[in-house]
C-alpha cells in the first residue's frame, strides 16, 4: 500500500469515520450469494458500516483495515474485533466463503494488485465470492488530499484478475460516487466467484 495514503487514513480516521456513508446497495446482493452464517473477510472496513450489516445478518466476520486508528474506531462502533492488517499481510488459505473489499483495493499500486488478488484467491474457499470496487481510468494519480489511486480500465482489470487465479465473473457494473474530497468518481463494481477446481 502507498505509505502516504495509509498515513492519511491514520491521521484522519475520525473525520473519515464520521463522513462514512450508508452501506453499499450491492452488499445485500453479495450476501445473498453466500451460505447462511458463512465466513466473510472484509478488507478496508473503514468505520464498519458494511460490517454492521454482515454481523446483523449472522455472518461470521473477520473485519480488517490497514489503519490501526480506523480499526479501533470501527471495533468500538461494532462491539466486534477489527484487525489492523494490510492487504499484503493476508496469508489465509481456503478460509472464507466471501471477501468484501469496497473502495479499498483502488489504493493498491498497479504492479502490486495481481499479488494481492492472488492472496485473496488463496484465502477463499472453492466457489467463494469476492466483491471489489475500483476507480475507472487509465493512469495512476493522487487526489486533492494526496491519496494514491490506480485508475483502471475493465480490460486491464480482467487481465490482472486472470493472472491471479481462476475466476468466474458474476456481475460487472459501473456507478458514480461522491468521494471524500467531494469530487465525483466513476466506479467499476466487480463480483467474481473462485472457480471450483
Amino acid at each position: 500500500m502507498d505509505e502516504t495514503t495509509l498515513q492519511f487514513y491514520r491521521q484522519n480516521a475520525q473525520s473519515y469515520a464520521d463522513w462514512a456513508k450508508a452501506p453499499s446497495t450491492r452488499l445485500l446482493g453479495f450476501l445473498a450469494l453466500l451460505p447462511s452464517g458463512g465466513s466473510i473477510l472484509e478488507l478496508g472496513c473503514g468505520a464498519g458500516n458494511h460490517a454492521a450489516v454482515m454481523l446483523a445478518q449472522g455472518f461470521s466476520l473477520r473485519a480488517t483495515d490497514g489503519s490501526p486508528e480506523m480499526a479501533e474506531i470501527a471495533s468500538q462502533r461494532l462491539g466486534h474485533p477489527v484487525e489492523a492488517m494490510r492487504f499484503d499481510q493476508l496469508d489465509a488459505r481456503d478460509a472464507y466463503d466471501g471477501v468484501w473489499a469496497s473502495a479499498c483495493l483502488l489504493h493498491v499500486p498497479r504492479d502490486e494488485l495481481a499479488g494481492i488478488l492472488a492472496r485473496i484467491h488463496r484465502a477463499l474457499r472453492p466457489s467463494g465470492v469476492f466483491y471489489a470496487s475500483y476507480k475507472m481510468g487509465e493512469n495512476d494519480g493522487r487526489d486533492s488530499l494526496g491519496r494514491y489511486y490506480s485508475y483502471i480500465s475493465p480490460e486491464w482489470l480482467e487481465a490482472t484478475y486472470a493472472s491471479a487465479g481462476s475466476w468466474l465473473t458474476l456481475t460487472s457494473e459501473t456507478s458514480v460516487i461522491q468521494s471524500f474530497d467531494q469530487t465525483p468518481a466513476n466506479m467499476l463494481n466487480l463480483v467474481v466467484r473462485k472457480a471450483a477446481v
